[in-house]
């Protein structure tokens, strides 16, 4: 019996981490065990997911079996999409890397949370500022 061909990806934004494993197959995306349209309910953060299929246009060619930890729904999305597209590109780099390099699905978002610096609440807010 012989396994199936799987396609890693791992994808990363702000503080989410995405393990990602594309099957060939119909098209079923599932996050943490549950089903894409489960897992995300907002249909902007949903489509962002989908986004590298489409712009490599291969949809409904892969399975996506993912992990995701850390962070917020936006940054589990970003680092959904980031797999996606690393995981596509080790399935065939001449068919789908040029592409998705274009859109700039392959560049890691290098954006953080700034630390919070002593003598402010906050990165950057300070206490209120009064004269007497």
């Amino acid at each position: 019996m012989a396994a199936k061909m799987q396609y890693r990806g791992t994808g990363r934004r702000k503080s989410s981490v995405a393990r990602v494993r594309l099957i060939p197959g119909k098209g079923v995306i599932t996050i943490n065990k549950k089903p894409l349209d489960e897992y995300f309910r907002i249909e902007m953060v949903k489509s962002e997911v989908k986004r590298p299929f489409e712009v490599a246009s291969c949809e409904g060619k892969f399975d996506v079996v993912a992990t995701v930890t850390g962070g917020g729904f936006t940054g589990q999305a970003g680092a959904l999409r980031h797999g996606i597209s690393r995981a596509l590109c080790m399935a065939s780099a001449s068919d789908y890397k040029a592409s998705l390099k274009a859109a700039g699905f392959l560049t890691r978002d290098p954006r953080m949370k700034e630390r919070k610096k002593y003598g402010l609440k906050k990165a950057r807010r300070a206490s209120q500022f009064s004269k007497r």
